[in-house]
């Protein structure tokens, strides 16, 4: 791998972005072509790539290509390609209820990802503004909520398939880190009952074989009681079951929100916070890049950065 363009160890001003929607990726087999949102610096060359998953909220839009903006744009701003999915399981494709896999398709979201690696080539064709520019050996997930399922996949965790009883494997070699905010926790008696009559996939979540590095972003306020009876610990479990090498950023007064990351002034953000939202951002993009271009300090300079001064907004963990 080359060495970075744009070197980190200070966090450098935010760059001019554009961003492109819908471009489509042909997908045979798939009841609609995946449409995906790319936003990229106009400038820089050797750009890291950033799959971000969406949540499945109450809006109709955040859980799709047009969702996320906080994140996406923060991240784009310094340095990463953000690549958008929008999973099978949007209300804005209004699909037929009865679609094989509906209503979250688990396991098509993990795919959708694999398929943007896959389709790379055609990305870039699509998007003529990043031919050429893009190191194709770093590569990063994200995802928030069921996209944290989503990733948690893409980075080695597994689950037995409620429908045929098989374990399923969708870990993703090319990906070299990941983010997970909010994401679920573990199945079995953790998930509440409404949880596990209606979203069995759940019940079988095994986070002992999630080796790829990442980064798992609780709120300790976040109680998540329509899926579990664990509590805000809960959103710990993919740190706490999975082997290093991971981190933990735990957020105070933190509910499933973040502060506000699946949009601006979005009206279900019950913790809305844009310094808090402002930290995450800065936190996830800092973990990448130091995951992705060994030897960069910018993760180490944010975790003490967080922890000066009398009234921290959270705390990091690592094994």
């Amino acid at each position: 791998m080359s060495a970075p363009t744009h070197p980190a160890d200070v966090i450098s001003p935010p760059a001019p972005v554009f961003s492109v929607a819908p471009v489509v990726l042909p997908a045979p087999g798939r009841p609609v072509d995946l449409q995906v949102r790319v936003s990229a610096p106009v400038t820089g060359s050797d750009l890291p790539l950033l799959l971000l998953s969406h949540g499945q909220g109450y809006s109709n839009h955040l859980s799709s290509l047009n969702g996320y903006a906080p994140l996406a744009h923060y991240w784009a701003a310094h340095g990463f390609v953000v690549v958008q999915p929008t999973h099978l399981s949007s209300r804005t494709l209004a699909l037929d209820p009865a679609t094989p896999g509906a209503p979250l398709f688990w396991r098509s979201r993990a795919e959708d990802m694999t398929h943007v690696l896959d389709g790379l080539d055609v990305l870039e064709e699509a998007v003529p503004q990043l031919s050429g520019r893009l190191d194709r050996s770093r590569v990063a997930v994200a995802g928030h909520s069921m996209g944290g399922h989503t990733a948690s996949l893409l980075l080695g965790a597994r689950l037995t398939d409620p429908d045929d009883g098989t374990e399923v494997d969708l870990a993703e070699p090319r990906v070299g880190a990941g983010v997970l905010l909010a994401a679920p926790g573990r199945g079995g008696d953790a998930l509440s009952p409404s949880a596990a009559a209606t979203m069995p996939f759940f019940l079988t979540t095994d986070f002992s074989r999630m080796t790829t590095p990442a980064l798992v972003v609780a709120g300790d306020k976040d109680d998540s009681a329509h899926l579990t009876v664990s509590g805000p610990e809960w959103h710990a479990d993919p740190y706490t079951l999975s082997p290093g090498p991971k981190s933990l950023l735990t957020l105070f007064g933190a509910e499933h929100g973040l502060g506000g990351v699946a949009g601006y002034d979005v009206a279900e953000t019950t913790d809305e916070d844009p310094v808090r939202v402002a930290a995450v951002q800065r936190l996830t993009w800092a973990y990448l890049r130091s995951e992705l271009y060994p030897g960069d300090t910018a993760w180490q300079r944010a975790r003490d950065d967080l922890a000066a001064g009398p009234g921290p907004l959270g705390r990091v963990e690592s094994k």
